[in-house]
């Protein structure tokens, strides 16, 4: 007689939270403000406004998009692992410094994804049990399924077999 073993659905529900991030926008507008006022002695309070809204509004867009970027990134990581067959419970938006960051539940572990969210200077940080690695978030999007491969044989395959000591 053999038992039956129920099938395990995975728990993630397949949303990636949204991970804008205020600090880095108040960077932002602090930086913007800056570089504005240099302009007031030289072409006067109008030029440094249209040099604020410019330098605002351009530092936002490249945050959004450095932010879709990771996002887009972290979720690929995230269904590429569960469809090989890693448990992934969650992923929630988490924070470090100055860093867009989520953090991917495991029965095995925190793994945190996440990086610079700036997209000419994107960089991707993938993080598990204290030891992380960096790379630029577009050659981890170009290469994304040799990416989770690897990291799926680190984090679930590797990391889940007992520790000896």
């Amino acid at each position: 007689m053999q038992l039956e073993q129920p099938t395990q659905e995975p728990a993630w529900s397949g949303t990636i939270p949204s991970a804008i991030d205020a600090r880095v926008l108040g960077l932002v507008v602090v930086t913007a403000g800056l570089a504005a006022s240099i302009n007031v002695p030289y072409g006067g309070l109008p030029v440094a406004i249209v040099a604020f809204a410019l330098l605002g509004s351009g530092g936002t867009i490249v945050h959004l998009l450095g932010e879709r970027k990771l996002r887009r990134i972290t979720d690929g990581l995230v269904e590429r692992w569960v469809a090989a067959g890693g448990q992934v419970e969650t992923v929630t938006r988490s924070s470090g410094g100055m860093r867009t960051e989520w953090t991917v539940h495991t029965p095995d572990g925190e793994i945190t994804v996440g990086g610079i969210a700036l997209v000419p200077i994107a960089k991707l940080a993938v993080e598990w049990q204290g030891v992380g690695d960096t790379m630029a978030a577009s050659e981890a999007e170009a290469n994304i399924d040799e990416l989770a491969d690897s990291l799926y044989e680190e984090f679930f395959e590797i990391g889940s077999t007992p520790q000896r000591t």
